[in-house]
């Protein structure tokens, strides 16, 4: 900032009220610092996390960290892994994860940054007239900011809070994506098991009626149809390796499992069926007091308004400095005095900022009032989605799979009886596939929809179809 030297009288008092100016601000910078925390913030969310999922996390900033995270993940590895164990794998050794957690590192920097007193500046002059040597020496500090750092502090550590609100929600998104991943690879692998039983079969009974062709037992078009069932056995087990190996390796990327770690063993089949589904009849009040998206859209609001206040008191003035001027020269005593600088707000009033701030706090209001919609709506959708999975799971088992082991013993009692043949006792095999089959998806919709249903309780679920679940969108975070 340029300015212009004024002649100053000595004056002792003004001397004494700059001294006592330089002391007062000495005293602000020395208690004004802000500092970092222990833990940069990670401990609530960790706290937050573990209620919801009761699961470890661990922030690994050093390699003894990775190298305490590694032997954890080595340990769960050796055995067959569970859907717990899945999810404690991937809260652990997820890299997307750790790179989040450095989200609150960064935001704390700028929380410390805006508790920290802005810099003084000093000025230096010389300046000559004929054997006059002039020198002025000037102290100047920016009081726009100094004022404003209470509210800007404040600022800075609600949108700390937002952040740390995001992170958490990281967390429980990777813990519901990696339970849905595990379910959806658990299924593709029983589904390969048996797809490959029922291909076995139809290779015995195409090569039975090829034999069959030769003496003459069979026509060319009995033949056919057993070749054509092989066929379409083989294309089927073709579709569940390959989607067996998709979701393996989605799975894999969730975990966050590279080289020989990728070799982990699942269990040969899906968990039972439990014998009562939950029943939530305050699923919305649950929602609104544990979802943190509607936590972090409160947070918003309250971080805009912030933002207005702070728009609006410096609307007409936000250069505002002041100076302290020593000028001395060898022919004529020793100025000291003081000068203001503030901008004139001749053509800009501060309106457009006003009203732009006024705008995005209204923005971000109608946004927390749609986040409570949708989260009421997304928590009975997906109440209904879990209710509807339990049902339909629940009837393959009680109906539709004792049925149908019911008229495979029938037949094979008929099949014994010389009643039947072997080509109707395997035409009733082939029913069993497609039921089969149902049965295998829709215990794993079941899981999936749990998930979906915890999730919806406490963050922004990713309601997608069950053979292909999508990654949960992150909840929406308020600019600064």
């Amino acid at each position: 900032m340029s300015h212009d030297i004024q002649d100053l009288a000595p004056s002792r008092r003004g001397a004494r009220g700059l001294r006592v100016l330089a002391l007062v601000t000495s005293a602000v910078m020395l208690g004004g610092c802000a500092s970092f925390s222990a833990d940069g913030g990670f401990g609530a969310v960790e706290r937050t996390t573990k209620e919801r999922t009761g699961k470890d996390l661990q922030w690994a900033r050093s390699d003894a960290e990775l190298d305490t995270i590694h032997k954890r993940v080595a340990e769960l590895l050796a055995k067959p892994l569970t859907v717990d164990d899945a999810v404690q794998i991937a809260l652990l050794n997820n890299r997307g994860l750790q790179a989040d957690f450095s989200e609150l590192g960064i935001t704390e920097a700028e929380v410390v940054q805006a508790g920290r007193l802005p810099n003084p500046g000093f000025s230096f002059g010389r300046m000559s007239q004929g054997d006059e040597r002039e020198i002025e020496r000037g102290l100047h500090f920016n009081l726009a900011r100094l004022v404003a750092m209470p509210l800007v502090g404040r600022m800075e550590a609600r949108r700390f809070e937002q952040v740390k609100a995001r992170v958490a929600m990281s967390v429980l998104s990777l813990a519901a994506d990696t339970r849905k991943a595990y379910f959806t690879a658990l299924a593709a692998e029983e589904t390969v098991r048996y797809m490959r039983q029922v291909k076995e079969a139809a290779d015995a009974s195409a090569e039975l009626a090829r034999r069959m062709e030769q003496v003459g037992n069979f026509n060319k078009l009995q033949r056919a149809r057993e070749q054509s069932f092989y066929a379409n056995a083989v294309l089927q087990l073709a579709r569940a390796e390959q989607a067996q190996r998709s979701t393996r390796e989605r799975l894999v990327r969730l975990l966050g499992v590279w080289g020989p770690q990728t070799q982990f063993t699942l269990p040969e089949r899906l968990p039972d069926l439990p014998a009562s589904p939950k029943e939530l009849p305050d699923i919305e009040q649950v929602a609104m007091a544990q979802r943190l998206d509607v936590q972090s859209a409160k947070l918003a609001a309250e971080q805009t308004a912030s933002n207005l206040g702070l728009t609006r008191t410096t609307r007409f003035v936000n250069v505002l400095e002041l100076g302290l001027v020593r000028n001395s020269s060898n022919e004529a005593p020793t100025q000291r005095g003081w000068e203001i600088g503030f901008e004139l707000p001749l053509f800009d009033w501060g309106g457009a900022r006003v009203a732009r701030a006024e705008a995005v706090y209204m923005q971000t209001l109608h946004r927390a009032a749609e986040t409570a919609i949708n989260a009421r709506s997304e928590v009975r959708e997906a109440y209904t989605g879990y209710r509807t999975a339990y049902d339909i799971a629940r009837h393959h088992r009680d109906e539709i799979v004792p049925l149908n082991q019911r008229i495979a013993e029938e037949n094979v009692l008929r099949y014994n009886g010389m009643l039947i043949g072997v080509f109707e006792l395997l035409a009733d095999a082939r029913t069993q596939i497609a039921s089969v089959n149902a049965a295998i998806e829709a215990l794993r919709d079941f899981w999936i929809a749990q998930a979906d249903l915890d999730m919806a309780l406490i963050g922004k679920p990713s309601l997608a179809a069950a053979a292909g679940p999508a990654m949960a969108a992150e909840a929406a975070g308020a600019g600064h």
